[in-house]
């Protein structure tokens, strides 16, 4: 009877639960989901502290706002992340089909606003080597980035950043090379991204990506990538730019386009 108590007491304290499959009686352990913890300490990666009025200057969403552009920001997020969790995917490229559609600013606003929901981190990666400028919303002067990453060897550590910002980090460019394509597909680069996807379990990875018709990055970074957004102007992007654009990504897991710059004063970026 005691080897019995301690059994029952065990399978209780373990949460256990049995399922009926019609043939037998399995027994099902309840492991209870990890905690998250919404405060974190960067160790290695250094911290970087910006005027949030700076960052309103520059369109950047940052601390709580409840205006118009916040709330759509926050409808896009929901859309990235019911799309990015019912595949289990935790990767997203942000591209546009040509340049001034907006792809930077909403990879960033993005981003910032995924990171406002403490179930997980998200880290900003500047993809666009032929032209990187994320840092240019964070920076007045130039910091370490991707490229001295791939040609001066400095650790992963040396140029992360968090901007003040909680559950964030940026990876940004710096300098652009002129051999993007190959750049991105280079053994040293495809470990980087390998690593950033999978170092840490509950991180969203957004990588701001060229324009699909300006050059054939996303194309050759496309394998590296769960899903891709797109990024579309209105009144800027044409009917056959964007027709084009689709047809270099019919092969790629698109989540959804992102209407920016709409001329409806009442909302500035729609989703469908």
């Amino acid at each position: 009877m005691e080897k019995i108590k301690q059994a029952l007491e065990r399978a209780r304290d373990a949460h256990t639960t049995t399922k009926n499959d019609g043939h037998r009686r399995t027994l099902v352990r309840q492991v209870p989901e990890p905690e998250v913890t919404s405060k974190i300490t960067y160790i290695k990666t250094k911290s970087v502290e910006i005027s949030k009025d700076q960052l309103r200057e520059k369109r950047v969403i940052a601390g709580d706002t409840n205006d118009s552009i916040s709330d759509q920001y926050k409808v896009l997020r929901t859309h990235v992340l019911q799309r990015l969790k019912a595949n289990q995917w935790n990767s997203l490229a942000v591209t546009s089909p040509n340049e001034g559609c907006g792809k930077t600013l909403t990879s960033i606003n993005l981003a910032i606003s995924l990171a406002r929901e403490v179930n997980h981190s998200v880290l900003l990666v500047d993809m666009d080597l032929r032209r990187p400028s994320i840092h240019r919303y964070f920076f007045t002067d130039e910091q370490p980035g991707i490229s001295e990453y791939l040609t001066e060897d400095l650790e992963l550590s040396e140029i992360l950043f968090n901007p003040d910002l909680e559950r964030l980090v940026i990876l940004p460019g710096n300098k652009p090379f002129s051999n993007s394509s190959e750049m991105l597909s280079s053994p040293k680069m495809v470990q980087l991204v390998e690593e950033l996807k999978n170092r840490y379990p509950n991180r969203i990875v957004i990588f701001d990506m060229p324009p699909l018709l300006s050059c054939d990055d996303m194309i050759a970074f496309s394998p590296y990538i769960d899903a891709i957004m797109l990024v579309v102007e209105e009144g800027g992007t044409r009917k056959d730019e964007l027709k084009r654009a689709y047809e270099l990504i019919e092969n790629t897991r698109v989540i959804g386009t992102v209407l920016n710059k709409s001329k409806d004063k009442s909302s500035s970026y729609g989703y469908y």
